[in-house]
């Protein structure tokens, strides 16, 4: 495992620094490329985060942003991280980025993933910023253990970058970003905050069982540096 990790006296502070460190980012690609994307976690770690990045005056209009996971539920519903990025990142010079939402108008999760993929095909080779978090249990993304497609996730030749996941301890149904989506990421961001997911995050370096915990297998398969940013 290659990582580098970013200590922070509290999130406010981290916040903002990891909002400097990813707006320099996409201003390189956008520099290089002439666009740039980020794939983002939900969960409410990350609010004040996108918040600071949102005020950025970056070229806004070249960036395209999406989710590394997203539960199947409506983008209306207060369990939806497409809420969550609407509601603090889609916001202030951010307003004008392109989003990707995960979830699409399907019957069921497998159909959404299939669509889904198409519409991230332009974004994901490979994403500028992938900013990742993590569970106490180890999950990251929506990849749970026990989860039903985990092994499909995990797998670094599967081809839909995007799949349906279920697991008891997911709640409602996802879908996520496979690894081989995400491990590549120009920079890969793993950003946890409390005492509970560091000790989490110590556990899990080790080469031991990947699908018992699911963020060994960023750790230990990334092609870059994953650059953790922790605060208490």
């Amino acid at each position: 495992m290659t990582a580098q990790e970013h200590i922070f006296a509290n999130g406010p502070e981290l916040a903002q620094t990891l909002a400097k460190d990813v707006a320099e980012r996409l201003e390189r690609g956008i520099s290089e490329r002439g666009t740039a994307s980020i794939a983002v976690s939900g969960g409410s770690t990350p609010k004040l985060f996108f918040q600071a990045l949102s005020k950025h005056e970056l070229d806004w209009k070249n960036i395209s942003v999406t989710l590394v996971d997203e539960r199947f539920v409506p983008p209306e519903s207060d369990r939806s991280n497409h809420k969550l990025v609407a509601d603090n990142l889609l916001q202030n010079a951010a307003s004008y980025a392109y989003f990707v939402p995960l979830y699409q108008f399907f019957a069921t999760p497998d159909d959404a993933a299939t669509l889904a993929t198409v519409k991230t095909e332009a974004i994901c080779d490979p994403f500028d910023v992938v900013i990742l978090g993590m569970g106490t249990d180890g999950h990251t993304a929506s990849f749970f253990p026990g989860g039903d497609n985990l092994e499909e996730a995990l797998d670094l030749d599967e081809d839909r970058a995007v799949l349906p996941m279920a697991a008891e301890t997911a709640g409602e149904e996802r879908l996520t970003f496979n690894l081989s989506a995400l491990h590549d990421a120009r920079f890969l961001v793993l950003h946890i905050e409390g005492a509970a997911k560091k000790e989490t995050l110590e556990k899990a370096k080790s080469d031991l069982d990947e699908e018992e915990m699911p963020i060994r297998a960023v750790l230990n398969r990334a092609e870059s540096p994953v650059h953790i940013y922790w605060a208490p």
